[in-house]
């Protein structure tokens, strides 16, 4: 599966940063004002620099999974520059070194079941509707998994599996139901056993949403072999 053409191109990432109005649009802590100089390191020469960047994308940009106005353009923003050069490097962790790009296609991830299927029930249920930026973020979803799936075949462990999961998340789009097929073979032979739990996860349930045979994956999920690999959590 190489890159999926749906829509037009991506903007340039440079551009979408610093072209935004971001004093009009809010995140967890109000105004995000300021989010363009901080937001920009994230394609930065120095390692730090990056850091701060993804810290401030995932709070609070994206905080406790949440979509604000400001999460849209930074949902392009990472979209766009996941094949920038400056994103091919690798953060400390706890339990070993994770590649930049494995983190920022988790947190696209993360924005995507943020208004994926699971929470589009909860909403019914509760009888809500979708919030203006939630609204604007399942329409963003085509262009998200058009920048997600150069990926699905990385090289790189923690990115190839990053990249299938976002991508089961963003094919929750209706526009997007033809592609499953295509990756049902990825979901089962990587993501489905990989290390990572909340990858076995994502895996299952997809597949379930999918009207896939998962009796035996569920069976793997209910195991409990946490694996030394590659953290997802931002370092501190």
């Amino acid at each position: 599966m190489t890159t999926i053409d749906v829509e037009g191109p991506l903007p340039d990432p440079w551009e979408l940063v610093e072209g935004t109005d971001w004093a009009s649009l809010e995140h967890a802590y109000g105004s995000a004002e300021g989010a363009a100089p901080v937001m920009g390191g994230l394609l930065a020469a120095d390692l730090d620099t990056q850091v701060r960047a993804m810290r401030y994308i995932e709070d609070p940009v994206h905080h406790q999974n949440t979509i604000y106005s400001a999460t849209v353009p930074a949902a392009l923003y990472v979209a766009a520059s996941l094949s920038e050069p400056r994103t091919d490097t690798m953060l400390p962790r706890e339990q070993g070194e994770c590649p930049l790009r494995a983190t920022m296609l988790d947190w696209l991830e993360s924005v995507a079941s943020a208004v994926g299927k699971d929470a589009e029930a909860i909403r019914e249920r509760l009888g809500f509707s979708w919030d203006p930026a939630s609204v604007q973020i399942r329409a963003l979803r085509p262009a998200l998994f058009r920048a997600v799936s150069p990926f699905l075949h990385d090289l790189d462990p923690a990115v190839h599996e990053a990249a299938i999961a976002a991508a089961v998340s963003l094919l929750d789009a209706p526009e997007l139901v033809q592609y499953r097929a295509t990756l049902v073979p990825l979901v089962r032979e990587v993501l489905a056993v990989s290390a990572e739990r909340s990858y076995r996860s994502i895996a299952v349930n997809g597949l379930q949403a999918w009207g896939e045979d998962t009796r035996y994956l569920q069976a793997v999920e209910n195991e409990d072999p946490w694996a030394a690999g590659c953290s997802r959590e931002m370092p501190f």
